[in-house]
């Protein structure tokens, strides 16, 4: 699928994207550009960010592939 994953939560998420394709985040610089493949909404950034310490918590490509794939209707979740 994608060779590398960002896993983070922001705000507003295009200002976000602009800035990691601008190279102006030291970790994600050298590998530009980034899109933008799944994405959740939060009521509050709390709850952004234990999401996303979550996704981060099981350091799985498979787990994050797995998201992906269900948002875009590609996984059976009728069983």
């Amino acid at each position: 699928m994608y060779n590398r994953y960002y896993v983070g939560h922001c705000e507003d998420i295009d200002v976000r994207l602009l800035r990691h394709n601008r190279g102006g985040v030291p970790s994600t610089k050298y590998y530009i550009p980034w899109e933008v493949v799944y994405k959740e909404n939060f009521t509050s950034r709390a709850l952004a960010a234990a999401r996303e310490k979550e996704i981060k918590k099981k350091k799985s490509r498979i787990y994050i592939e797995f998201i992906i794939r269900k948002q875009q209707g590609l996984v059976d979740t009728s069983r």
